[in-house]
């Protein structure tokens, strides 16, 4: 089954580091997932309808302005742990119980931004997180209506929780399956680097993409908890693991691209993730 295009140019347009890609990058890089040129055009054209992406010239596209938004907070990935600091046992909370369920868009945009920032939800209609994040609520606060969360929504600090309440908060997340799921991913990544020069340009992009879309999008996602809740150590050695592969995947689509594509295009860079149209 045919990969699906609009997420494919997105990623690329993710992973293209602001560059520009040309309509025949596109239709090259989704022929190897076996989609069809038409039905990439077709997505562009959808796409610039939507405003997730705009023409940058003639046959060439960038993100649009409905999608930098997202765009700019996943492009720093790579710095997930620099926005970290001691966690001091205090909770940031976001109230959200006023806020409307009726409009879907809306809705689909909070629900995203939430989990972006790793907020859980404690009780019906509020969030938190571990107040482990540099700038506090007030960081998140704007991240947060950066990334579409209405303003009518109440974000601050919560702490000195009685014991049972305490417990609660501390099992919202599965830490035990965030360290597992850190250090396969790593292995992963780190076994197919070890064998990557034995495969064809065509297999390498390819294994290339799906590993390293996955990789990315579970580090955008991670909610990046303090220790003891996680075993930070493994999710440090997980994110430079995720920057070498990164590293080598932008080789391989540069080769891939440089061998299959005829025109001569501004976009050289390995697919990023699926994160703009859709949630985990």
């Amino acid at each position: 089954m045919a990969a699906n295009p609009r997420h494919l140019i997105l990623n690329l347009l993710l992973g293209s580091d602001s560059q520009a890609l040309t309509a025949r990058d596109a239709v090259v890089s989704c022929a190897l997932f076996g989609v069809r040129e038409s039905s990439t055009r077709v997505a562009l054209a959808r796409l610039a309808v939507t405003g997730l992406v705009e023409t940058a010239g003639r046959g060439a596209y960038r993100l649009g302005p409905h999608a930098k938004e997202l765009a700019a907070y996943v492009a720093n990935w790579r710095d997930a742990e620099q926005r970290l600091c001691e966690w001091n046992g205090a909770w940031i909370a976001v109230h959200v119980g006023a806020l409307g369920r009726r409009d879907r868009v809306a809705l689909r945009a909070r629900e995203r931004a939430l989990q972006l920032l790793g907020l859980a939800e404690f009780e019906r209609g509020l969030h938190i997180r571990p107040a482990n994040l540099v700038g506090g609520a007030a960081a998140v606060r704007e991240r947060l209506h950066s990334l579409g969360l209405e303003d009518g929504a109440a974000v601050f600090v919560a702490q000195e929780f009685d014991a049972a309440h305490e417990r609660c908060a501390r099992t919202l997340w599965d830490g035990r399956e965030l360290t597992r799921r850190d250090r396969e991913t790593k292995r992963r990544l780190d076994a197919w680097l070890a064998r990557s020069g034995t495969l064809a340009p065509e297999v390498a992009a390819r294994e290339a993409y799906v590993l390293g879309n996955d990789a990315i999008r579970e580090l955008v996602f991670d909610p990046l908890l303090p220790a003891p809740l996680v075993d930070a150590a493994a999710r440090s050695a997980f994110v430079a693991a995720v920057v070498r592969f990164d590293a080598a995947g932008h080789a391989v689509w540069r080769r891939f691209l440089d061998t299959h594509s005829s025109d001569q295009p501004t976009s050289r860079a390995r697919p990023a993730l699926q994160t703009l149209e859709a949630t985990p």
